[in-house]
């Protein structure tokens, strides 16, 4: 290997991917060269974010899952500058003809118009409500979110509508930033935040998913979002074996004690570019524990890296991963945090009139039946 391909293996400062390998669809290949000159710094300098603007065709994806609890979700960002190096989303980025890696990380896309397309799309005759999950792929909360505010104006147009949302997030300030229309919805029994959160370890969160709150960040959100009345779900996810995993009942506890009263746990996902990264991730930071944290997760998939088969692929197979499973509902169940599905409101939604906070236009609070 030469010292440039060994340059190409040493971790950015504040991102997780340690490459940038081509997507699968790219039809070129880079090879790269020793050219003589001394890359035997300790890091590489820190990467530019690169901020694009996209504007939509269209705002909510629809999906026909059995394994998940939505049929329609929102994406106000593609890539995600958390950086979370086991993230299912990172080969999106291969229809862009970008890396799976650290273009994931480093070359974001927004949605300018996504607040105005959702308010077209509530308006029209035939649209019926159910609960939108926002940041389903990629986090609305991500640190871009600052600036640009479009998760925020998303959540805006639902509070005119008074429509029901689930939002999934390892945010915490930018969440608080929104405690005033999130308090609302909640009054209204019309929002679930699911709080992300895969350890305790402040060190781990630092290489796992480098540009997310950090734990006692999230921990603090659960509190503070509870104490508003927003209903908080804990998500213990990925579990990660020899990783995580035995973080469990621990991040449970003290999710409970902070307020929330629901928990969810996914099992390791490692899709296409996701596997070869995770196993460099695990190469740079975790040497001594790689062999067995993959031979875990391949006896808990079939043999393979991955099964993205409807029914396992949220929770695996085999003995590990029941071992798993058998823990985590233990766990809920001492912690109090057994509730599953909330309970939306879908009869509060209503079509205001366009351009203003009113009671909805005479005739449409007939759509409040479905």
């Amino acid at each position: 290997m030469s010292l440039a391909d060994e340059a190409d293996r040493r971790p950015y400062k504040g991102r997780g991917a340690v490459s940038n390998p081509a997507g699968r669809f790219e039809s070129q290949r880079h090879t790269h060269w020793d050219d003589g000159w001394d890359l035997s710094e300790d890091t590489l300098p820190a990467l530019e974010t690169i901020v694009t603007d996209e504007p939509a065709k269209s705002i909510i994806s629809y999906n026909d899952s059995p394994d998940i609890g939505f049929d329609r979700s929102i994406n106000p960002y593609k890539g995600c500058e958390h950086g979370c190096i086991y993230c299912y989303a990172r080969p999106s980025h291969g229809y862009l003809n970008l890396s799976a890696g650290l273009d994931f990380e480093t070359k974001l896309f927004y949605k300018s118009n996504a607040a105005e397309l959702l308010d077209q799309e509530f308006r029209k005759a035939a649209y019926r409500p159910a609960v939108i999950a926002l940041g389903a792929n990629t986090d609305p909360y991500q640190p871009i979110e600052r600036r640009l505010g479009i998760t925020r104006s998303i959540l805006e147009v639902m509070l005119r509508f008074r429509h029901p949302l689930g939002i999934i997030t390892k945010g915490a300030a930018l969440v608080e930033r929104d405690l005033d229309l999130l308090a609302q919805l909640a009054r209204e029994n019309l929002v679930v935040v699911a709080v992300t959160l895969t350890t305790l370890q402040a060190a781990l969160k630092r290489t796992l998913e480098p540009r997310a709150a950090s734990p006692a960040s999230r921990l603090r959100l659960i509190r503070t979002l509870s104490d508003a009345g927003v209903p908080v779900r804990v998500m213990f996810s990925p579990v990660i074996p020899f990783i995580n995993d035995a973080e469990m009942e621990q991040v449970l506890e003290h999710a409970s004690v902070a307020g929330a009263t629901m928990a969810s746990s996914t099992f390791l996902r490692l899709p296409h570019e996701v596997k070869d990264l995770f196993r460099e991730w695990l190469e740079m930071h975790y040497p001594l524990k790689a062999q067995h944290v993959m031979s875990l997760v391949m006896q808990s998939r079939g043999g393979k890296a991955y099964d993205s088969s409807f029914g396992s692929r949220m929770r695996g197979e085999g003995n590990f991963a029941e071992l798993i499973a058998q823990r985590f509902r233990l766990a809920k169940r001492r912690y109090g945090l057994e509730s599953t599905r909330h309970s939306f409101n879908l009869s509060a939604f209503r079509i205001p009139e366009s351009g203003s906070d009113s009671d909805s236009v005479p005739g449409a609070k007939q759509l409040s039946l479905f």
